[in-house]
């Protein structure tokens, strides 16, 4: 994982965009914008992110829609929903979706830091979690071609 995480906000108020672009980046985060999901989608076809940001309304797809199509471009990013809109139904199909979070607008940057730090580290965990079974697997492998050898030895 790269040292500084990448995070993708995608919201269609600029302004939006730009304050949670300038906070984020305050703390060391590598900080990406998209104004819409056609934009979000290909970048985040194009580099890893480890989070995304996702407003609920976009003028091109609903940020609940986008969650899906997000989780299979970059099945491991962490996505949250940040909203103004909020709804049990919009909270309910978020979740149904593959978001990791919803939170609504507007934010205490405190608040953002914190429920952003928070999914960075779970992402984090499972980064781990699989780097370490991936490294079980070919010791296990490893050790299997080994006893094979042995035995045609033999």
């Amino acid at each position: 994982m790269p040292s500084n995480p990448r995070i993708l906000v995608i919201d269609d108020d600029e302004n939006i965009r730009t304050v949670f672009r300038m906070n984020l980046e305050s703390r060391g985060y590598t900080v990406e914008t998209a104004s819409n999901g056609e934009e979000a989608i290909r970048k985040a076809g194009e580099r890893p992110y480890q989070l995304a940001l996702i407003d609920i309304k976009l003028p091109d797809i609903e940020g609940t829609e986008l969650l899906k199509v997000l989780a299979k471009v970059a099945p491991t990013m962490k996505r949250m929903i940040v909203t103004g809109f909020p709804t049990l139904q919009n909270a309910i199909k978020a979740v149904n979706q593959g978001a990791d979070m919803y939170v609504l607008k507007p934010v205490r940057m405190e608040d953002l830091f914190r429920k952003v730090e928070e999914l960075l580290e779970s992402h984090r965990d499972e980064a781990e979690y699989g780097e370490k079974k991936v490294e079980e697997y070919i010791e296990a492998k490893a050790r299997e071609l080994s006893m094979i050898n042995k035995s045609k030895v033999m």
